[in-house]
């Protein structure tokens, strides 16, 4: 077992709270990482790779605590999974409680109250008035995935169509919905028959350029699925409210909403993506919210169960009961715990205000990013909705994708305390996800060292 810092650790800690600080002991990554790398090497795939090189002993608040003792700020949330913080006093104290009292009986064998009390929120929770079923998984992809099932068993087509840019999972049919080949799908072919793939209305990155970008990209949508499939043959089209690994990419204004409208006319089903922008992370409970969206399926996941594995499709009523009986399951699928876990992230949203706060902390970032911008020619766009914001990298004078000052800002604020990650279909992306449990001066500081990044460039 490696030794960790224990004398940094306890001072860090100062009990059950982490001090909330940026603090480095050690070089990064330190030696009790350095040892894990090596333990990492002859245990784990090559091609299994993480984007940071330490090591987390223990997270909270706006930080994360490494085992040499390190204090990170953190702007990732784990891909968006700890949105309400990470250990969140509620999320533990009901997954500790659920897990005294069992940990498995599986839902399909003995089912038990925490799955339904998930159901009846997210039912509520999501956008519509309408009659909704909800069932449970594991992970985001497993969710796409029986979405598009549940799609196919009511209407009876085959088709699914995606976007340019879209990220729906690392599984068969998630994957060849994915459109990133590098490193998602390289290698892993052939993939599932009956996916199309239509332009994502882009706006920085548009032909014609942001004021012809819905329109054009609507007229090229509707006629790949009249005139290239056959619309009596699409199922679903599936979208992401707003575009994760793509790169945060908003949809330019309209564009949801005459995809909406284009589906409800030919019986085609519109299943909203919001595994990374739901649960609160946009100041909404789901993205869909902001440009008046009411999916037939919503899929949430990643910030819905404060770290522990759980997925969800929400759906109508007359679509989840099409699947026939028996159809839909899993071993695991809305495991107690977690089940209880998600009813605790539903509590801290309530009780914190959280949707507030994600706004608010939205807007300080903004502010942040626009002050950087002005100093620097590399920062192309801006974008996201509440606390999921992101900046696209350029090279300075134009719009080519610069994904070398993106890996550059990254390795400077990560040796300097500051956890972030990237994204984009160029890896020219900086995305920005932090905890909402995290402090207005942590983030203060935080982009601080973000904008000596760019100085150094």
């Amino acid at each position: 077992m490696t030794a960790l810092n224990t004398a940094a650790l306890n001072t860090a800690i100062g009990g059950p709270t982490l001090r909330q600080e940026r603090r480095l002991v050690t070089e990064v990554p330190g030696p009790g990482s350095v040892e894990l790398a090596a333990r990492r090497a002859a245990a784990l795939p090559a091609g299994l790779v993480s984007g940071n090189p330490i090591y987390a002993a223990a997270a909270g608040g706006g930080v994360l605590l490494d085992v040499d003792g390190n204090s990170f700020i953190d702007l990732g949330s784990g891909i968006a999974v700890t949105t309400v913080g990470n250990a969140a006093d509620a999320v533990v104290a009901r997954a500790a409680e659920q897990l005294a009292r069992f940990t498995h009986t599986c839902f399909l064998a003995t089912p038990y109250e925490p799955y339904l009390a998930v159901a009846e929120t997210l039912n509520r929770i999501t956008p519509g008035d309408h009659e909704k079923r909800t069932a449970l998984f594991n992970t985001g992809a497993e969710a796409v995935e029986n979405a598009v099932k549940y799609a196919r068993a009511a209407t009876g087509r085959p088709a699914v169509v995606v976007f340019d840019h879209s990220f729906h999972g690392r599984t068969m049919l998630a994957m060849t919905m994915t459109s990133k080949t590098q490193p998602y799908k390289h290698g892993f072919g052939p993939f599932a028959p009956e996916v199309y793939r239509a332009p994502m209305a882009y706006p920085y990155r548009w032909p014609s350029g942001p004021q012809h970008c819905a329109a054009e990209a609507m007229q090229q949508f509707a006629q790949l699925i009249d005139s290239q499939i056959g619309a009596d043959q699409v199922a679903c089209v599936v979208v992401e409210p707003i575009q994760g690994e793509g790169g945060f990419i908003v949809p330019a204004p309209g564009f949801l909403t005459s995809v909406a409208e284009f589906c409800r006319e030919r019986g085609i089903l519109l299943v909203a993506d919001e595994v990374q922008s739901g649960i609160a992370r946009t100041g909404t409970w789901f993205a869909s919210e902001h440009d008046g969206l009411v999916p037939d399926l919503i899929v949430s996941a990643k910030g819905l169960a404060g770290g522990l594995p759980l997925a969800a499709v929400t759906g109508r009523a007359e679509v989840m009961d099409a699947a026939p009986t028996g159809g839909i399951g899993g071993t695991y699928s809305g495991n107690p715990v977690a089940c209880a876990a998600a009813l605790g992230v539903f509590e801290e949203i309530e009780t914190h205000n959280l949707l507030e706060r994600a706004r608010a902390i939205g807007d300080l970032m903004v502010r942040e990013l626009r002050d950087i911008a002005s100093a620097t020619g590399v920062i192309g766009e801006i974008r996201g909705r509440g606390a999921m914001v992101a900046a696209e990298l350029v090279v300075p004078g134009g719009r080519a994708p610069n994904r070398d000052a993106a890996v550059a800002v990254g390795h400077h604020c990560r040796n300097n305390g500051v956890l972030t990650l990237s994204a984009g279909t160029h890896g020219n992306v900086l995305r920005f996800l932090p905890p909402l449990s995290i402090s207005d001066y942590l983030l203060i500081d935080g982009f601080g060292v973000l904008r000596d990044a760019f100085a150094t460039l």
